[in-house]
């Protein structure tokens, strides 16, 4: 009978156990977090086209970016490195964290799907991006732009 009761009890705990180690169901994102979502989303869309102007109009004046390969660029050098090319990127896992109601961070990982430049080879296909927004006016603005290396040797 002992045995029995130690048995119940063994599976009880592991059961709250278990149930604890399931993960929480994500939280519906605020408005902010849905609007810097889609700035984001809007940002990988013109990349995939190569759309100059929307950079034009989306970065703000003081825009710095950091490329995979550890490079500070201006605003105006990233823009000129969007004349031309198409960057066929897959992002997923993306994630916001706000700072305040006029700005926030989106973070999310990216399959980099490039040809390779010449000389040079292909980008690194597995990244992290962080890109910081800022609102500015009715508009949100990009600031910053990190990626940073996910995974070395996956061309």
């Amino acid at each position: 009978m002992n045995r029995c009761w130690a048995l119940c009890a063994v599976l009880l705990c592991a059961a709250v156990f278990a149930s604890g180690q399931a993960s929480a169901p994500d939280k519906p994102l605020t408005p902010q977090e849905q609007a810097l979502v889609a700035a984001e989303k809007s940002f990988v869309d013109a990349a995939k086209k190569g759309n100059v102007a929307f950079f034009k109009q989306i970065l703000a004046d003081d825009f710095s970016y950091v490329g995979s390969d550890g490079q500070l660029a201006s605003r105006q050098e990233r823009i000129d490195e969007f004349v031309g090319s198409h960057e066929d990127l897959l992002p997923y896992n993306m994630k916001v964290v706000t700072i305040g109601d006029n700005a926030g961070i989106v973070t999310y990982d990216v399959v980099v799907r490039v040809p390779p430049v010449e000389d040079q080879g292909p980008p690194p296909r597995y990244q992290h991006f962080s890109t910081v927004w800022a609102r500015s006016g009715d508009a949100w603005k990009m600031k910053f732009q990190q990626m940073s290396v996910s995974h070395w040797g996956d061309w």
